[in-house]
């Protein structure tokens, strides 16, 4: 499902590109819920992790809207469904990610949610009743191991927090959504269509959330009622979104599951390299208390330890046959 074209070497630059896009999406949303803790005082964190997924995909889907909509009156059936289902698996993904980046690290939440490499073969093994390769169990055991040793986990009582669990769970939702992009259906439908659905539809899905969770009014607005908060969001919505998922969606098709896949894995690794010094700028502007992360062994370590599995994961051996995981590679975090 991928071209031999000319075109693999820039494909293959445009997602390294748009994974660096992607990975800005952690800190920002982390430097919005810090600077949100003033705005909108007491235990609300449901409601504005909704209303940060309503108003960041909402705005998308009205800008890609204007941009596409010339073409609008093509957009089949397949797009449409396409979008519905991509939407609600990443509208309630992204819902549980952004709330639980309250409560951990933006390195953490990153590499967290690249658990769906993991999930992803497991599925596939279970749908076709057979035992994964070697390296899937060997994968297994690294990722569990990274998991235990960034989340910082108790063996004595083995309890994760919320952060950790819901960003795990988000993973899963994750896996949901990109086994459902890379269906053979949806083979020629045109990306910015089933993208516009997409993203109307994440935003559908948390709106419900955000309305029933508000606490007045009054707080849809003042939520990002200051200039700072208003710059994090215009960061989420441009270039982690409109520009980290257009860029994904469009050069996929241009180079192999399995090398996408390993570009992929460079999400967590230049989301870290952000929190070593974003936090300090983000901080300064929006007068809020969010220190750079640093180089500790549990980052280094934990962090080592899935980003290994997830290369381990995709890299082919000779005597095994192609997975049909290899055909799915994440679409968006």
């Amino acid at each position: 499902m991928f071209s031999t074209s000319p075109q693999r070497g820039r494909a293959a630059r445009m997602l390294v590109l748009g994974t660096t896009l992607w990975a800005l999406s952690f800190p920002a949303t982390k430097a919005i819920n810090e600077a949100q803790r003033s705005l909108v005082p007491g235990d609300h964190s449901w409601f504005l992790s909704a209303l940060c997924v309503v108003y960041r995909f909402g705005f998308s889907a009205l800008i890609l809207f204007l941009y596409t909509a010339r073409t609008l009156n093509r957009l089949t059936r397949l797009e449409l469904w396409q979008g519905l289902g991509l939407g609600v698996f990443g509208g309630l993904g992204i819902l549980l990610q952004v709330d639980g980046m309250g409560f951990t690290s933006a390195s953490t939440s990153a590499f967290l949610t690249q658990c769906y490499c993991l999930f992803i073969p497991i599925w596939v093994a279970v749908r076709e009743r057979r035992w994964p390769a070697i390296k899937i169990f060997i994968s297994c055991i690294l990722v569990i191991a990274g998991v235990a040793v960034f989340a910082g986990v108790d063996w004595r009582h083995f309890q994760l927090g919320r952060g950790e669990v819901e960003t795990i769970l988000a993973s899963a939702l994750f896996t949901g959504q990109i086994l459902w992009l890379e269906r053979p259906l949806f083979a020629s439908n045109n990306p910015n269509h089933f993208s516009l659905v997409m993203f109307a539809s994440m935003a559908v899905v948390c709106l419900p959330v955000a309305i029933f969770s508000s606490p007045s009014v009054g707080a849809w607005w003042t939520a990002y009622g200051t200039a700072s908060t208003m710059g994090f969001l215009a960061l989420l919505i441009l270039p982690c979104t409109l520009g980290a998922y257009m860029l994904m969606n469009h050069w996929q098709r241009h180079v192999s599951a399995t090398h996408a896949g390993l570009i992929y894995c460079l999400e967590p690794v230049f989301t870290s390299l952000y929190a070593l010094f974003l936090p300090g700028l983000f901080s300064t502007w929006a007068a809020i208390h969010y220190p750079n992360e640093t180089l500790t062994n549990t980052l280094l370590l934990g962090g080592g330890l899935i980003t290994a599995a997830n290369v381990l994961l995709y890299l082919p051996l000779k005597s095994e046959r192609p997975l049909a995981a290899e055909a799915v590679v994440p679409l968006r975090k």
